[in-house]
């Protein structure tokens, strides 16, 4: 389901102007503090009315200046706060239920039992808000939005008031979230290792314009992501084996089950190039493959691209290193990747 965002919205001295569109399952709304990030997202909640353009998700125009501004219950645009906003005196049971009220029942397509397995939230039904964890506290807010049944689901920095575990575990539940229940995701945040692990496109605000769009990696951070499937699980050595369409390679730390199919980031910066097979080294990972490009010098490093039988890898070496090892377009290589550096943080479910 595309959004379409168009708009001019001004808040006392601030100005925001953004256009763009997207498709992605989820799009991740990306900047400094006080760049309009929040702004909109509550624009296209409906929280505030901009001056001037137009936001529609699929077939239906939220607004349209002069002509549409449809009110908050009716956009059903779920919208997961900072810090949850559970209403204290109700049990996660009711305030799970509280996110059906708004919804016409021939509207409603979440299923209760559904959301529940989904988020893991069996064990926590009778208890007060009080006595949740701050993560906890979270899946039941991203629960009740869920079972608004919405359009799409707006997530306004939901990891910022949680410690580096409780962001950890949302994490793993947002993932599901965007595979399983395929509502279209809205996501804020100033991390570039959450935007790069959850987002397929990266929408780019500073200062309330719109300065960049498109994939996260490549955007935010040189690198690749790779769809694989876990070929086997060792446990004496930790390591997991992962197949892809250019070959395998090894990653430790890979909580997910051997058939499973996941995705891997592998950062730019750690990604060697050798023009020999090398021996006697201690990186597992060796993937012969040939060079694509050659990206503008920033500095004294560059980006080289690299084919790896079908599948992209990108490369941030020295210039001086390129011009010693005579890197060209179509020169056969080896990709070297350390596996520790594909840390649990870089891999996720496809």
């Amino acid at each position: 389901m595309k959004l379409e965002v168009d708009i001019g919205l001004r808040q006392g001295a601030f100005a925001l102007e953004v256009a763009f569109s997207s498709d992605a399952r989820i799009t991740a709304l990306f900047g400094r503090s006080g760049s309009g990030k929040t702004s909109l997202l509550n624009a296209i909640a409906g929280i505030v009315s901009p001056q001037r353009g137009r936001i529609a998700v699929g077939d239906t125009v939220f607004f349209d200046a002069g002509r549409v501004c449809l009110p908050v219950q009716r956009r059903r645009a779920g919208y997961v706060f900072q810090d949850g906003r559970l209403l204290p005196h109700l049990s996660v049971r009711q305030n799970l239920r509280y996110g059906r009220f708004f919804t016409p029942a021939a509207e409603r397509y979440a299923d209760f039992a559904q959301v529940v397995r989904l988020l893991d939230l069996e064990h926590l039904l009778e208890r007060r808000p009080s006595l949740l964890s701050g993560g906890e506290k979270q899946r039941v807010a991203i629960g009740r939005a869920l079972l608004a049944s919405p359009r799409l689901l707006l997530m306004d920095e939901p990891l910022a008031s949680l410690d580096t575990g409780r962001k950890a575990e949302i994490l793993y539940y947002v993932e599901r979230l965007r595979d399983e229940m395929g509502v279209p995701i809205v996501y804020v945040s100033h991390s570039i290792d959450e935007v790069v692990r959850l987002a397929d496109t990266v929408v780019e605000i500073a200062e309330g314009k719109l300065t960049g769009i498109g994939p996260a990696i490549g955007r935010l951070e040189g690198g690749a992501v790779i769809d694989a499937r876990v070929a086997s699980q060792d446990l004496d050595s930790g390591l997991a084996r992962l197949d892809f369409a250019g070959g395998s390679f090894f990653a430790p730390e890979v909580d997910a089950l051997v058939g499973e199919r996941v995705r891997v980031r592998v950062s730019a910066r750690d990604v060697s190039i050798a023009i020999e097979r090398p021996r006697g080294i201690s990186m597992l990972n060796i993937l012969p493959g040939v060079i694509v490009s050659l990206g503008e010098s920033a500095g004294a490093s560059l980006e080289v691209g690299i084919d790896v039988a079908g599948t992209p890898l990108v490369a941030r070496i020295t210039r001086k290193s390129a011009g010693e090892l005579g890197l060209a377009p179509g020169r056969p290589v080896f990709a070297l990747v350390k596996a520790v550096a594909i840390d649990r943080h870089s891999v996720g479910y496809a």
